[in-house]
């Protein structure tokens, strides 16, 4: 049964108070004046259970010193593997019930106060209540005191609680096995001899009688003995019903489709020739729905660069109830986080920045909803680089120095090489805030950029300072001598240019010597063969001219004979001026 969420009455506690005082008047000239301790205690304080047993935990008060009359108690439990059956005031050393002792299965809270009649109660193991518990799931859970009083009877009303110590549980899986019922005694009265065992059912869907499975479709199976002659089977709410419906012949298995949600028996029970057997009874959990409700919301930061940030998750699962959650900031991995009754949920610690809180509500079922929240974490003010220098030499030592707000604080340093290379270090800022670096390591040459970032004792960061740049030198002597090397670089290469210059216009210069002496020989040789071709050339026309005018001596020539000597006579001309001038170029090229 499901009862609302217990809020404490302020008008039952002032009374309890004015009571307790009343009730004490008298009692003032007998008590000793001084305080004394009063402890409240959970017993047992661990225990080991199977899923599915029952145990008894009582409240009890030590107060051995200091006589009590007034008890106000909050409990809590996790309703996740834990849920009260009864609660049981008998023997209890409360005599006016406050309030009456309340619990709510869903919240996990127990709830009480009452009062004890005069003289009070002094001594050890003073009974206040007992609670029956059901455990639910496999682990370890605790059963804790979210809050208590216990006032002394002295006429003012003191709280005298020093201590409450609650509980730790293991939770063990059950070995199941199927419970027997004789049957009604309507139809036991004969002895059962010879009848078919129990029947051993099995589920492949649904295998574990205390998890909650999604699937509306239950199936099971039991094997039959070769006598059974008929099996007789039922479905219901109700753990002991005895099965109505007759197969024969039997059936060894069943499959159900499309139940609703809750809590389910399937009941099953053999015959043979000698009648029916013991009846066994298959407890199913079904639940198809996911949760009804996820709501997130952000607990109040006085402080928004708070690095962790805290939310009340509010879910409820009308059925199977809440098994666990799944949180996930932005990209970040998964994570399984399960309730521990206060339904607060704290993020690691985060950066500044933007993000988004997704998280997913699942059942004992495994169905889920989901739901997120937004969320800012601010910065805190970046520090300041004061001093530093400009330009170092690569052997000297770097020291920067800065300012930040954060007293004690970490201070990272980065240092960065223009080619990518980075360097980091970090100290603590004194107590006005202000801190120093000393970098001893040499610095390679270059260009570097360094900033500085702040994180406090809780873990809140900074952003980046503004970037500063210092130039790091190589010593004198090796910038003197770098810058030898690079002139000798450039004037030895030069000179060697110069000097293959001189060599190839003196090769050339010597080859075109030599080509020069030769093309002259051979010139000489060609313009004495050209002398010597044409002289023969021209005496073979003199000849035939001179033959010409012999016969013009005999005879008169004829129109082309005079045609042909004019002709030769002035070809031969014009062929000596002809080779007169090339030869007179031929010698010019030469030279």
């Amino acid at each position: 049964m499901k009862i609302s969420r217990i809020k404490q009455n302020d008008y039952s506690y002032k009374f309890l108070i004015i009571f307790s005082l009343l009730s004490s008047i008298f009692f003032l000239f007998i008590a000793p004046r001084s305080v004394f301790s009063a402890d409240l205690i959970l017993s047992p304080q661990s225990k080991s259970v199977n899923i599915g047993e029952t145990f008894t935990i009582t409240l009890f008060v030590n107060s051995p010193d200091q006589s009590i009359n007034a008890i106000s108690v909050k409990i809590k439990f996790d309703p996740n593997y834990l849920r009260i059956i009864s609660l049981s005031k008998a023997d209890s050393k409360i005599n006016l019930w406050v309030q009456e002792p309340r619990f709510d299965n869903d919240l996990g809270e127990v709830f009480l106060e009452g009062i004890i009649f005069n003289p009070g109660f002094i001594g050890n193991n003073g009974k206040i209540i007992s609670l029956k518990f059901k455990a639910l799931q496999e682990g370890t859970t605790e059963i804790k005191f979210f809050s208590g009083a216990v006032l002394a009877n002295d006429g003012e009303g003191t709280n005298v609680l020093a201590q409450m110590s609650g509980g730790t549980y293991t939770i063990k899986p059950a070995f199941v096995t199927p419970p027997v019922e004789e049957l009604p005694s309507s139809e036991s009265a004969a002895p059962l001899v010879g009848v078919p065992p129990a029947p051993i059912i099995s589920s492949p869907t649904h295998p574990d009688p205390n998890k909650w499975y999604k699937n509306p479709n239950p199936k099971f199976s039991w094997q039959l003995p070769a006598d059974v002659t008929a099996v007789r089977l039922l479905y219901d709410k109700f753990p002991n019903s005895e099965p109505r419906v007759v197969y024969e012949p039997p059936i060894s298995e069943k499959q159900l489709e499309n139940l609703a949600d809750g809590i389910w028996y399937f009941h099953v029970q053999f015959q043979n020739k000698h009648g029916w057997g013991r009846i066994s009874h298959f407890r199913f959990q079904i639940d198809t729905e996911k949760p009804e409700r996820l709501e997130i919301t952000e607990i109040p930061r006085a402080d928004l660069t708070e690095p962790k940030v805290r939310f009340i998750f509010n879910a409820s699962d009308k059925t199977s109830g809440i098994d666990y959650y799944e949180v996930q900031i932005d990209n970040q991995v998964q994570q399984i986080w399960r309730d521990d009754g206060s339904h607060r949920y704290e993020t690691p610690v985060l950066k500044p920045g933007k993000y988004t809180l997704i998280v997913k509500a699942v059942d004992k079922a495994g169905n889920s909803t989901t739901n997120f929240a937004d969320f800012i974490i601010e910065p805190l003010e970046p520090p300041i680089i004061t001093d530093y220098p400009k330009k170092l030499a690569s052997e000297e030592i770097l020291i920067i120095k800065g300012k930040t707000k954060y007293p004690n604080a970490q201070i990272s340093l980065w240092l960065r090489h223009e080619k990518g290379a980075l360097k980091n270090d970090s100290v603590k800022s004194d107590q006005d805030g202000n801190f120093t670096f000393v970098i001893e390591d040499k610095l390679a040459k270059g260009i570097y950029t360094a900033w500085a970032e702040v994180t406090d004792a809780r873990g809140a960061k900074s952003n980046p300072s503004e970037k500063v740049t210092i130039i790091v030198e190589q010593p004198i002597l090796f910038r003197i001598g770098s810058r030898a090397i690079e002139f000798l670089a450039v004037i030895v290469p030069l000179i060697a240019l110069i000097f293959l210059l001189v060599y190839l216009l003196y090769y050339w210069w010597h080859k075109f010597t030599v080509l020069k002496k030769k093309v002259k020989k051979e010139v000489g040789e060609a313009e004495q063969a050209l002398h010597k071709a044409f002289d023969f050339l021209k005496e073979d026309i003199l000849e035939q001219i001179e033959m010409l005018e012999k016969a013009r001596s005999k005879r008169q020539l004829t129109e082309e004979e005079e045609k042909i000597i004019n002709k030769l006579k002035k070809d031969l001309d014009n062929a000596e001026k002809f080779v007169k001038k090339e030869i007179e170029d031929i010698e010019k090229t030469a030279e």
